[in-house]
């Protein structure tokens, strides 16, 4: 047990608290105004002995910044995109605010205060981001020694809106792909595979099996802050993703001046294709005219919104989720149904349907019993 006694100093009387860390080393922290005051401190220093809660003091008092770029070099398993966005929202937000702020003066208030100033200026899902730096790096505190608890968890967050999805008919898809040109293949083995940008501009000619009509997805590459950085794709698993037939023929030709450069897909020249370039420069320009010549309208969409059309007419030609989830390489199936919950209410009418159906053929020439309100017995 610690000991609370006094001394005099040039402010007046002050309190010392003498006290053992768990190591039992004796140590002490002075400058209490009052007994009451030191007493307390003594008292919660035990506590947290008691609970294994105890931080040395002396090793509370970093600047953020050095905690923050330790938890970012921590990050070693993150994709390389990943890594940049936490780089971008270290630089530009969480260490202009908290860099020279001791971890241990960081309190639960000012990091939810900043918070709600950043959604004020800045969408939900960026906010939601860059407070995940801040989150990580202190949890990273803590599981260092030197914070007893994260006062950045249960922060409030702002709500998320769904951004709304374009799907494409086939026929606005034929309709793409020739408004591209030379990369209409491109359009439709997007539209009908779900690869995301990343993984079709990695594919190699190694990767295609034009006899059974899929490809092995092996690897990815991001534009990282300008630079190519190839890697595994996103969830870091391999996978196989079936093509039509009717992709047979342009496949094939990719594949016959692919091989000269090691990529099915890529610039004239045998270089990587950039998602921005393209879409900048091939992609919104064919859009813009389909959405000026179609009497109808042509919805305004970007190459993502191909994997999103590749899902919708998968699950329109009969997939499960099950089979979506291994196509479009997501985590789980649990995943897949959230993303993708828009696409199914005609799924549940079916179930109905078919479990009437099922029903009925089951008693086929047995009428029901009468219960005695003269419903139906459904328990018969």
């Amino acid at each position: 047990m610690g000991s609370v006694e006094s001394y005099e100093s040039k402010s007046g009387r002050r309190y010392r608290v003498r006290y053992r860390r768990p190591d039992n080393k004796q140590t002490d922290k002075r400058g209490f105004r009052t007994k009451r005051e030191a007493e307390n401190f003594l008292a919660s220093v035990e506590t947290s002995k008691l609970r294994g809660e105890w931080v040395d003091p002396s090793r509370s008092r970093v600047r953020f910044s050095e905690i923050a770029e330790a938890w970012y070099a921590s990050k070693i398993r993150v994709k390389p995109t990943t890594r940049s966005g936490y780089r971008n929202s270290l630089d530009k937000h969480v260490l202009p605010e908290w860099g020279d702020v001791r971890i241990v003066d960081i309190d639960h208030a000012h990091v939810q205060s900043w918070v709600a100033r950043l959604s004020t200026t800045l969408s939900a899902s960026s906010t939601r981001q860059i407070y995940l730096v801040v989150s990580g790096a202190l949890a990273y505190a803590v599981r260092d020694g030197r914070l007893a608890r994260n006062v950045a968890a249960d922060i409030e967050l702002p709500r998320l809106s769904k951004a709304e999805r374009h799907y494409l008919s086939h026929l606005q898809v034929h309709e793409l792909a020739n408004g591209v040109g030379e990369w209409g293949t491109l359009v439709r083995f997007l539209a009908y595979s779900g690869l995301r940008w990343g993984e079709a501009s990695a594919l190699r000619p190694a990767d295609v099996d034009l006899a059974n009509r899929v490809v092995h997805v092996r690897r990815a590459v991001a534009d990282v802050r300008g630079s190519l950085v190839f890697g595994t794709p996103k969830t870091h698993e391999q996978r196989i993703v079936p093509y039509p037939s009717l992709l047979d023929e342009g496949i094939a030709t990719h594949l016959a001046t692919g091989r000269r450069h090691d990529l099915v897909f890529s610039t004239r020249e045998g270089a990587v294709l950039r998602g921005g370039n393209f879409r900048r420069r091939v992609f919104a320009p064919a859009v813009a005219k389909l959405q000026l010549a179609s009497p109808d309208g042509f919805p305004h969409i970007t190459p993502h919104d191909l994997r999103h059309t590749a899902a919708s007419l998968a699950i329109s030609a009969g997939a499960n989720v099950k089979i979506l989830q291994r196509m479009l390489g997501h985590a789980s199936a649990a995943m897949t149904l959230d993303v993708y919950a828009d696409l199914f209410p005609e799924d549940l009418t079916s179930v109905s349907i078919a479990l009437d159906r099922a029903a009925r053929d089951s008693f086929v020439g047995k009428p029901w019993a009468r219960a005695p309100d003269g419903g139906p017995n459904q328990s018969q």
